[in-house]
């Protein structure tokens, strides 16, 4: 490890990473539960109702503290990127 590098981290990244971990937690805790965890997503992202998202595992409280918005571009942005 060089100590004398200086790494560069990228907000943006930072955040759409945030995002992505928050997303697949979700999801996960959706399908723990047996729920069609596109379906509860879409819905939440639709109509903005966190009573879409199962509060197993936090998943509820972890997805309401994003902006939806942000949620939106972070996967057409993974999308398109494919």
């Amino acid at each position: 490890m060089d100590i004398d590098k200086t790494n560069l981290y990228s907000l943006e990244e930072f955040e759409e990473n945030l995002v992505k971990d928050t997303i697949k937690d979700v999801y996960n805790a959706l399908e723990e539960r047996g729920y069609n965890p596109v379906n509860q997503l879409v819905g939440y992202l639709m109509s903005g109702d966190p009573g879409y998202i199962s509060s197993h595992n936090d998943a509820r409280k972890k997805i309401t503290k994003i902006d939806r918005n942000k949620i939106i571009e972070v996967i057409l942005r993974s999308y398109l990127e494919k």
